[in-house]
């Protein structure tokens, strides 16, 4: 199944930019966008159903208090659902904010701006399937209780659906499910399930892989002979036959295929400062998983503009993760970020945005990049780790650490057992994935992915409780590694001051066209960014640089006043008097009866254009005009 989500920029009565003016590859919302719709659904077709199947929701209107992608999820199942194919939904989401205390359903733009809670909720009738959400440190319970809030909403929402069923529903097909021979199926788990189980139990994962393949493949060479048309169906029975062995452990022996009991996280070891060039670097490793995360620093200039369906915005704070192939041991090509790198990093940003500082205590734009090392699972919350660890080796000040976890679930009937800090095996043969990042105060982030038709509120409660323990014990190995943001940053990150004008000056520093502020960058290679409330921001690479531009602004800025005495260059004459520029932009008229203590005939007798010249202002004049005098000034 492939979900495509069309961000058609005429539905907010915009034209797209670029040269072509014409919409192109998706955005990174409309990329995350498909993901929130394709989760709640996947799990909801029949097992063995091989048959192709695209959903495309296209945006065709658009305002800006009613989240366009809820309205796609809803889109979506209702197709599915009046459609001849085989769908055990519908299903149904919303979005839940959490303002003044109270839970809001579908938040709109004002509310959202001051919510403590972006949480989206996908389910059906009886069960939660999908949840995503970013949170400002928020409790277990909350979240708890935001998510079936959320989920009562949706089961109106199914009913509604099942009424357009009723109504217009087509009957639904039976299609062509792939199923394997039971006596094929007998005969393979006799002659390998034993040994699968053992290869199974090895604790590392490369030679656990390696055994497992080896007996499958050892396998199908044994039964290929016997029966040569069944190539996929053999390696589906194994493949069975593998998850059966998994789960049992799980569920009946209560240990994992690495050793470790159901709430145990794998060591865990991190390390700062090991890139010498970067602004900051962190280095978590936890079991087979390791990430490298590397902050820079750049000017605010460096924001990221978005410009989609809603107004333009702009991010100060980005993250982007790295899945290469050597982390799973993969030959691959070097391809731009997919759909899973894309939603990885929007979770890791998600999870640090409530702690990240404010332009205005942090006058910096903040780029982090995870590269992922090497992968056994729970990537993305080593992403979260090592993002902490980074921007505190860089010294960005945020307001606290937070570490992440990813739990999982194998249900065997009304039983269940929740797993902390699952590997790969345990995400691929179990029925959950269910990543908590949080500070020691509370949530920040959460996302849930579902493989079974849904889950019940004291799974979910069991979860983030188990959760909580589990980033915890992570949270104690970050801290002793590092325990606050380094006190400076690194010296070759650059330098950035505020300077606060009126702001009826602001148009004195820009210049016509830009002129001034061209000249005072292109003359002390500086950047400057400047905003509407009158905050100038000026980054430079060295303390020397930096200087000098905020002597030059202050001097455009500053007002002159009688009796101050300045050093100008005469930038013009006329026969009754030299100018002299006294600050950058301002000029002061030098009568030629004030350029010397005697008579000057000629102005060019005692100045000349370029020269340099102190004067004291004697005079401003109701228009504003400036008067100076060299004479006043001669002993």
């Amino acid at each position: 199944m492939t979900v495509d989500y069309e961000e058609k920029m005429y539905a907010a009565g915009k034209i797209p930019g670029g040269f072509i003016k014409r919409e192109g590859r998706p955005s990174n919302d409309a990329v995350l966008c498909a993901r929130l719709i394709d989760r709640p659904i996947r799990p909801l077709f029949p097992e063995g159903f091989r048959n192709d199947v695209q959903i495309v929701a296209t945006v065709l209107s658009v305002d800006q208090d009613n989240p366009p992608e809820i309205a796609a999820m809803l889109g979506a199942s209702c197709a599915l659902t009046v459609s001849d194919i085989p769908f055990m939904g519908p299903i149904a989401g919303v979005r839940v904010g959490y303002v003044n205390g109270a839970f809001v359903i579908n938040p709109k733009e004002e509310e959202r701006a001051v919510s403590e809670l972006n949480l989206t909720v996908a389910g059906s009738y009886d069960a939660v399937m999908m949840v995503e959400a970013g949170a400002n440190e928020l409790s277990e319970e909350i979240v708890l209780d935001a998510i079936l809030f959320g989920h009562a909403e949706i089961r109106r929402l199914v009913e509604f659906q099942k009424n357009i069923q009723s109504a217009c529903g087509k009957e639904k097909q039976i299609p062509a499910i792939f199923a394997v021979s039971e006596e094929l199926e007998e005969k393979i788990r006799v002659y390998a399930e034993e040994r699968l189980d053992a290869a199974t139990r090895n604790e590392d994962k490369l030679g656990r892989d390696a055994d497992i393949a080896a007996i499958k493949s050892e396998t199908m060479e044994h039964f290929i002979v016997e029966y040569p048309e069944q190539a996929k169906e053999i390696s589906q029975i194994l493949y069975k036959i593998e998850k059966s062995i998994v789960r049992h452990m799980i569920t009946h022996e209560k240990i994992r295929p690495d050793g470790r009991a159901l709430n145990e996280v794998r060591p865990v070891s991190c390390e700062v400062g090991i890139l010498p060039r970067t602004h900051g670097s962190g280095l978590f490793t936890r079991g087979q998983t390791q990430v490298l995360t590397v902050t820079t620093l750049g000017s605010i200039g460096d924001e990221q503009i978005i410009d989609g369906l809603g107004p333009e915005t702009t991010k100060h704070y980005l993250h982007h993760y790295n899945f290469p192939g050597y982390s799973v041991g993969e030959a691959r090509p070097m391809r731009s970020p997919g759909r899973r790198e894309i939603g990885h990093g929007a979770l890791a940003e998600r999870a640090l945005f409530p702690m990240i500082p404010s332009i205005e205590d942090f006058p910096y734009t903040i780029r982090l990049v995870s590269e992922i090392l090497e992968s056994n699972g729970s990537s993305s919350m080593g992403s979260v780790c090592g993002s902490t660890l980074s921007l505190m080796c860089a010294g960005v000040p945020i307001k606290r650490p937070v570490s992440g976890v990813a739990m999982g679930l194998v249900r065997d009937g009304d039983d269940y057992s929740i797993l902390t800090d699952i590997q790969g095996m345990e995400d691929a043969l179990g029925d959950m994935d269910f990543k908590v990042a949080g500070t020691a105060k509370g949530i920040t982030a959460i996302q849930m992915d579902i493989k079974i038709a849904g889950i019940t509120r004291d799974i979910l409660a069991s979860a983030l409780a188990q959760a909580k323990e589990g980033r915890a014990f992570i949270l104690d190995k970050m801290l002793e590694c590092i325990d606050k943001p380094a006190e400076e940053l690194s010296p070759y990150a650059p330098r950035v001051e505020t300077i606060t004008i009126d702001v009826d000056k602001i148009r004195d520093v820009i210049g016509s066209g830009g002129k001034v502020v061209r000249k005072i960058i292109d003359e002390t290679g500086v950047d400057i960014d400047i905003h509407e409330d009158g905050n100038i921001f000026i980054t430079s690479p060295n303390t020397e640089a930096m200087d000098r531009a905020r002597k030059m602004i202050e001097d455009i800025v500053r007002d002159v006043e009688v009796g101050e005495i300045y050093t100008g260059r005469v930038t013009r004459f006329l026969k009754f008097g030299a100018f002299v520029e006294l600050l950058p932009g301002k000029e002061g008229l030098c009568h030629i009866s004030q350029l010397a203590k005697h008579r000057v005939e000629s102005v060019e007798n005692v100045v000349h254009i370029g020269d340099e010249l102190q004067v004291k202002v004697i005079e401003i004049d109701e228009k504003g005009r400036i008067n100076v005098s060299h004479k006043v000034l001669l002993s």
